[in-house]
């Protein structure tokens, strides 16, 4: 396991969502975002199964190691960033994208 990475937090700050698999869903979000919240809803809706972490709810050095990875998929930092099977990501709410990317 690597030391500080999103690998070793992920499993005590994400939560799961169960649904329909349609490959490994992540949604790095705000509690706040209204687009972090409608891209939420969005998954729901469409019955998928994925993991969800609020970032701005977490503790300092939790934060750090999920902004590091949210800056690997999105420079600059901004949610909601949908991560699709470790390959594609989303910025933004964009139902199309999303769509696209777990193929439906």
């Amino acid at each position: 396991m690597v030391s500080g990475s999103i690998f070793e937090v992920e499993e005590f700050m994400m939560q799961h969502v169960p649904g329909q698999n349609q490959g490994k869903i992540t949604l790095y979000a705000l509690s706040t975002c209204g687009w972090c919240g409608r891209t939420k809803k969005f998954l729901d809706n469409l019955g998928a199964e994925y993991s969800y972490v609020y970032v701005d709810l977490l503790q300092s050095d939790e934060k750090r190691s999920i902004v590091d990875e949210v800056r690997r998929w999105n420079p600059r930092c901004s949610f909601p960033t949908v991560v699709i099977n470790d390959e594609v990501s989303v910025v933004g709410y964009n139902e199309q994208k999303i769509k696209k990317a777990i193929g439906i």
